[in-house]
């Protein structure tokens, strides 16, 4: 890269380039690189004047370098600034002979032919300015032949006002011919040393196409069911499923999980424990085997797909009202028994004391003569934990009042997933395809 003298080599080695041609044009022309001023004009004899007037940062080159320190302030790479530099060209001469003209037409096809500020020009200009001018010696110090990317020369162009601009800035100036050209890129380096690093022993380059899995439907593995309950199987089914490895990531446990099948339409696998009933969330994740030997790295994921993990509830056999243990009271009015207490649910899998659970009782098999009867319990606060270090239950003792006694169908939603009723599959039974348990005699 190049030192501070960067600008300066461009602008002298520029100048010594275009000596050759402004005296083809016209004999004994010079360059000069004066400001444009009344001083400056006031030189007798033809002469290009060459004038950096602009820098500008570079787009393309200023973060290439970035960052340059790490987050202790050392520095982990030489700050570079890349520049664009802006010059103008004035042409000075005899306008009855067109020295201004000529002189313009051989610089343009100069820069034209050769644009491109080689290390040969930048040689020789430093090696001739040097040698004639004791006061030029500091660009010996100049170590731009040593950059790799070369300066190149581009014509830009103004408008007639932004012309008009550029030469009002010099105070009783008059014009003169001009054009003007931007110098690009220009590269200078800090002399930091950055803290030594050890060499990279093995580089890995992958080419990986990104195919993004899509979820688009979850259903039960077995055919015969309608639904997903804890510790059952399932399957997912989408497209670009398959990665170099697949994980199946749940959002309530955030747990993930290696499927026992993965094909690029198809993933079956048992759910983990430890997922609540309710609304669940499942997300493909492929990892990536990147690096030496090859490890994990998070890849690409799918869209988060929703499915309700149905709860399993089992209804222990509540000991009769007035029976030793029982925790049932039965009063009688006009000869219907009514029951008050305390039912217990046992739920897999377990119940997180936060989560809105509901009893429902329909009575099982009631008489065409009369509705069936039909209750509505909500869990006690908190499900019944009364533990602070405990955030869930497998059990839960409802509340129940003045139920009529009775055979029952029980069902309990938890976050509103409900669980499943079973149904009589015996075709030969008179019952055959009626919802059949779980049940409770309550009495």
């Amino acid at each position: 890269m190049s030192n501070y003298l960067a600008i300066t080599t461009v602008t002298a080695s520029l100048g010594h380039f275009l000596q050759q041609f402004v005296e083809a044009a016209v004999p004994n022309a010079k360059v000069t690189t004066e400001r444009p001023d009344g001083t400056g004009n006031t030189q007798a004899g033809a002469r290009l004047n060459i004038y950096l007037y602009q820098v500008t940062p570079n787009a393309a080159w200023r973060n290439a370098d970035l960052p340059t320190r790490d987050s202790d302030g050392n520095i982990i790479q030489k700050p570079r600034a890349a520049l664009d530099l802006h010059y103008l060209l004035s042409f000075y001469g005899k306008e009855a002979e067109f020295e201004p003209q000529r002189m313009l037409g051989n610089v343009v096809n100069a820069l034209h032919a050769k644009p491109v500020l080689t290390r040969k020009i930048i040689t020789d200009a430093i090696k001739n300015l040097t040698t004639n001018n004791s006061a030029l010696a500091f660009l010996n110090n100049s170590n731009l032949v040593e950059e790799i990317e070369l300066v190149k020369f581009t014509p830009t162009t103004l408008t007639l006002e932004e012309l008009s601009r550029l030469w009002a800035v010099f105070f009783q100036t008059q014009y003169a011919l001009s054009a003007t050209y931007q110098a690009s890129v220009v590269l200078i380096e800090s002399e930091d040393t950055p803290r030594p690093t050890l060499p990279v022993r093995e580089r890995n380059v992958y080419a990986i196409p990104l195919q993004f899995p899509i979820v688009e439907k979850i259903r039960p593995a077995s055919e015969t069911e309608d639904a997903i309950i804890a510790g059952g199987d399932i399957v997912i089914s989408g497209r670009n499923l398959r990665g170099d490895v697949t994980r199946v990531s749940f959002g309530g446990s955030g747990e993930q999980v290696a499927p026992a099948e993965v094909t690029n339409i198809e993933i079956k696998l048992t759910l983990p424990p430890g997922l609540r009933a309710g609304a669940q969330g499942l997300q493909i994740v492929q990892m990536l085997m990147i690096g030496s030997p090859p490890v994990e790295h998070r890849g690409v994921e799918s869209n988060i797909a929703a499915f309700v993990l149905r709860p399993v509830i089992t209804v222990p056999a509540p000991i009769p009202a007035g029976g030793q243990g029982s925790k049932l009271t039965k009063t009688t009015e006009n000869g219907v028994d009514f029951i008050s207490g305390k039912l217990d649910v046992n739920f897999t899998p377990k119940v997180g004391k936060t989560q809105r659970v509901v009893l429902l009782l329909n009575e099982f098999n009631p008489p065409g003569s009369r509705p069936p009867r039909a209750y509505k319990f909500a869990a006690p606060k908190d499900n019944g934990v009364t533990d602070q270090n405990q955030n869930d239950t497998a059990t839960i003792a409802f509340d129940i009042n003045r139920v009529v006694a009775g055979d029952y169908l029980v069902r309990a939603q938890v976050d509103g997933a409900e669980n499943k009723l079973e149904r009589e599959m015996n075709e030969s039974s008179p019952a055959f395809n009626q919802y059949t348990g779980p049940r409770a005699m309550i009495s």
